[in-house]
């Protein structure tokens, strides 16, 4: 059974949802577009996105399969675009959530997937569930399919955003106990939450980075666009960039903190190293010296005593040295 939802967009007038059986007779029309969304594509959508759109084979197989960076496919009369959105995961993991974005002269086809099993399909839907309740209720009335698409990613780019400011919340309070010195007995456990807050920064600045070449090349493709669909392509563009030197600026940040909690850290453990160097120092001359002579000196039948006071004398007076000249040093 097909799983798309259809919206026809006319240019005067209210959007509303249409059968899926009205989409040829939809797209015959020229007094406005289509907005098809497929939350999870199957084989029936597959052959929908073949006959009713005419797609090329290529682009509808990257439709069905896992695209791990963003790409961009060009062909005459439609743009195909893969972006993702991160998710955070159990455990520290983020998961990529994939929206792959079809753009023609008179539809707008967004496909969600493929699906990580422990990841509920409402949250991958987020964004286009959004959009189509403001475009169904006339908050939105986009003029044609790239304005759709760019109202469509630019949630995307706002629920990025969220996750950095979120992350950045986190790194502040990071940022207290690091200052605090509330975590320096738990070494491996709080590096674990800083090195968490970095992948899921070096997550969403990835994507950003990605997702900006996609939209420069698309605005040098897409050169006869209007106007005002070419400032949509270059604002998208700008999001990105935005996005992408934020999240560069707090990976900064938390390299700070970071750096400084390691480096209090890795003192600490040169000063034990120091200490321990220390007792090492006194304790060897005392070690060799009882373990030369102590078979010697100390006898069952026969213990040298007048020797065994003298080797003690010796040892102390050494050891007392040995103290007082670490000191002096600064070691101790």
């Amino acid at each position: 059974m097909a799983t798309y939802d259809v919206i026809w967009v006319p240019k005067q007038g209210a959007a509303r949802a249409a059968n899926r059986d009205e989409l040829a007779a939809l797209l015959a029309r020229d007094d406005g577009f289509v907005w098809v969304d497929v939350p999870e594509p199957d084989d029936d959508d597959r052959a929908m996105l073949a006959d009713a759109f005419g797609l090329h084979p290529r682009v509808i197989d990257d439709c069905y399969e896992r695209n791990h960076v963003a790409r961009l496919h060009y062909y005459p009369g439609y743009v195909y675009l893969a972006l993702h959105r991160p998710l955070p995961g159990a455990a520290g993991h983020v998961h990529y959530l994939e929206i792959d974005q079809i753009v023609g002269k008179h539809y707008l086809i967004t496909t969600h997937g493929p699906r990580n099993p422990a990841v509920e399909l409402a949250a991958m839907t987020t964004e286009t569930r959004e959009i189509a309740a403001r475009l169904l209720a006339g908050r939105l009335t986009p003029e044609g399919p790239i304005a759709l698409a760019y109202a469509v990613t630019s949630a995307l780019t706002n629920a990025e955003e969220r996750i950095v400011n979120t992350v950045a919340g986190e790194i502040g309070q990071l940022e207290q106990r690091v200052m605090a010195q509330a975590d320096d007995d738990h070494p491996q456990q709080f590096l674990d939450e800083l090195f968490t807050a970095r992948h899921a920064l070096l997550t969403v600045q990835t994507m950003a980075t990605q997702s900006a070449e996609v939209f420069a090349r698309v605005g040098r493709l897409m050169v006869d666009a209007p106007k005002a669909d070419g400032r949509r392509i270059a604002d998208l563009r700008d999001q990105y960039l935005r996005l992408e030197r934020i999240t560069r600026a707090q990976m900064e940040f938390l390299h700070g903190v970071t750096d400084f909690y390691r480096a209090r850290t890795d003192t600490r453990m040169t000063i034990a190293a120091e200490r321990l160097a220390v007792i090492a120092a006194v304790t060897l001359p005392v070690t060799a010296i009882s373990s030369v002579m102590g078979m010697n000196v100390i006898v069952n039948a026969d213990t040298h005593w007048g020797l065994l006071a003298v080797l003690l004398v010796v040892m102390i007076a050494l050891s007392t040295w040995l103290l007082r000249w670490a000191h002096r040093q600064g070691w101790w």
